[in-house]
């Protein structure tokens, strides 16, 4: 493994980024930002793409300002993603931030036909339990749950159903922050990091293969 752990550099370069977000300033520190932030952290990605099996994408550090009313030309994060594993469809996400190391992994992106299975399996008596269960045991272990919800019920299902709370999700991931040290983050603790979280979410991202799957 050529991962060596994310030093105090590369988060120190994210709080002089968020402090000077502008292409002089960048194109002055690339050199830090490639050495590093993005070359450990492809460098890890790679790493477990090797073991689970999947396909490695790292996201373009410009930001898309077309639409946007924030120019700051640059995204105060770098994050990748391990897709097209053989054994989940649910992507195992990594990203680094001067605030640490954050994990996550789920369907972050629900199509109408997958949102459907969804809700339709949330309200089955026999599998919306189960989804229950495994949502309950990624909080147990420190993760938290994410994804777009609506203010209420969803059109067509009760307010008051017992499972409302995930009904009204869009989408459904899971993740949770590893901080930075004095000295950054060492390549074991960035390492278990990762496994614990993704750990903990697989009975969850289980569940969504068997229950909603591709589009």
């Amino acid at each position: 493994m050529s991962f060596e752990g994310f030093s105090r550099e590369a988060f120190d370069w994210f709080a002089e980024l968020e402090a000077n977000n502008n292409r002089p300033w960048f194109l002055a520190h690339r050199d830090t930002y490639e050495r590093a932030v993005r070359d450990p952290l492809e460098d890890l990605l790679e790493t477990f793409a090797d073991e689970i099996g999947g396909r490695v994408k790292l996201f373009r550090q410009n930001r898309d300002i077309r639409f946007s009313r924030d120019k700051s030309p640059y995204k105060t994060n770098t994050y990748g993603v391990v897709s097209d594993r053989p054994s989940s469809l649910a992507g195992l996400y990594m990203s680094v931030s001067s605030e640490g190391f954050f994990v996550g992994t789920g369907y972050y992106r629900l199509e109408p036909d997958q949102l459907s299975r969804f809700r339709d399996a949330i309200v089955d008596d026999k599998a919306g339990p189960k989804l229950e269960r495994a949502v309950d045991a990624v909080h147990a272990a420190g993760v938290e749950t994410f994804g777009e919800a609506l203010k209420t019920a969803p059109r067509g299902y009760p307010k008051d159903h017992p499972r409302i709370a995930l009904l009204r999700h869009r989408s459904l991931f899971a993740g949770r922050r590893l901080a930075a040290k004095a000295k950054g983050i060492g390549s074991q603790a960035a390492v278990d990091h990762v496994r614990a979280t993704w750990e903990a979410c697989a009975p969850m991202n289980a569940w969504l293969d068997e229950h909603v799957g591709p589009n």
